[in-house]
């Protein structure tokens, strides 16, 4: 069963282009963090300071990214004393994957004006 987006705008509206490409950029940034530290929290979070304000579909979106991605970053300090003893490369291997096709998965629905809502993701950011 799908979890209802508590957020969502009292009255839907069809996002324009520029909001579903923003929010599409948003989440894209989660991916950042595969090649700079903690890149996956801080580009969620910079498009969606900027922009938010002035794009609904925006700001409920880029809750969602930076919720995941704080989400994913726990996940990675947890599973990462773990390798040490050698199951530690794997799960990072899984959490890495997982969040590379969710954050797609969010993208190409934002694109197409859809609300995307995580599986599993921690709603720190209400």
């Amino acid at each position: 069963m799908t979890e209802k987006m508590p957020d969502l705008p009292p009255v839907y509206h069809r996002p324009s282009e520029q909001e579903r490409n923003w929010a599409m950029l948003c989440q894209l940034g989660g991916l950042l963090g595969l090649w700079f530290p903690l890149g996956n929290i801080v580009a969620p979070l910079l498009i969606w300071l900027w922009k938010a304000e002035e794009m609904p579909f925006l700001k409920i979106q880029g809750k969602e990214a930076i919720n995941f991605q704080i989400t994913v970053f726990l996940a990675v300090c947890l599973v990462s004393p773990l390798v040490f003893i050698g199951i530690g490369y794997p799960l990072l291997s899984l959490i890495g994957i997982i969040n590379v096709i969710f954050v797609i998965v969010a993208a190409v629905k934002n694109k197409e004006g859809e609300y995307y809502r995580y599986p599993a993701s921690l709603r720190l950011i209400k």
